[in-house]
């Protein structure tokens, strides 16, 4: 058996499992309210480029439920562990990906592949490309809203590609609308390959501006300088400290 070391990384998930994933997560038992597959993508890349490293059992229940209740411990467990696994190698193909190459492949459905939003939808407001990108985005949104670390950072580049993200999803006030405008103006997006690219720099971008912060580790500071063998001794006694606090 190959230790875990030397074992090769999870493959990404094949178009029958993202299908398979996504029937799976319609059958969330009620009353809770899942993400679906590509809301799920988006959300995951949003745990991804915190600040601060996510432990797993934090963010897996905001996939199976937006408040981010626990599953009852009566749920099918063939079908909890079937869709978790389905989840964790899609969390690190992301993770792999963003980390080594810059880049992902971000599950997008294509117009033809989607239902457009009915007139009373919200997400009606949107053009087109944007239509096509919303679920992604709310998926990503769904992570910044369950943890805000990211958003509580003060840094205008993540301000900045943040809005450009926010474009795709419908404008509540009016300096929303005046953003989105700005952005369709100074970076119009005319196909829907230009804007899921767009959409990939920005989050392999918020990945770098984060990673040091999210992989920083504290070094342990002396509260004062280290006294050498043969200096006097801090305790005042006159004698070299090797003779009298170093002994030991």
């Amino acid at each position: 058996m190959q230790s875990p070391a030397h074992r090769p990384p999870a493959q990404d998930l094949t178009d029958a499992e993202f299908a398979e994933l996504d029937q799976l997560l319609a059958k969330t038992p009620e009353p809770f309210e899942p993400l679906d597959a590509v809301m799920l993508d988006g959300y995951l890349c949003g745990v991804l480029v915190q600040p601060v490293l996510i432990e797993t059992d934090a963010w897996l229940p905001h996939v199976f439920d937006f408040d981010g209740q626990p599953l009852p411990d009566d749920t099918d467990p063939a079908w909890r562990e079937r869709i978790t696994a389905l989840i964790l190698r899609r969390h690190a193909a992301l993770n792999r990906a963003l980390a080594e190459d810059g880049w992902f492949d971000p599950l997008i459905l294509e117009p033809d592949d989607f239902n457009p939003p009915r007139t009373d939808d919200p997400a009606a407001s949107l053009n087109p490309l944007s239509q096509a990108l919303f679920p992604w985005v709310a998926g990503f949104q769904h992570a910044m809203e369950s943890f805000p670390d990211l958003l509580e950072l003060p840094d205008p580049a993540i301000d900045v590609a943040l809005a450009r993200l926010y474009r795709h999803l419908p404008a509540q006030t009016d300096e929303e609308r005046e953003v989105v405008a700005t952005l369709e103006a100074e970076h119009p997006l005319a196909t829907l390959d230009e804007a899921i690219e767009d959409l990939i720099v920005i989050v392999a971008d918020l990945e770098d501006l984060t990673r040091d912060r999210r992989y920083k580790v504290e070094t342990v500071k002396r509260d004062a300088p280290k006294v050498g063998r043969n200096d006097p001794c801090p305790c005042g006694s006159g004698k070299k400290y090797k003779q009298c606090h170093g002994k030991a």
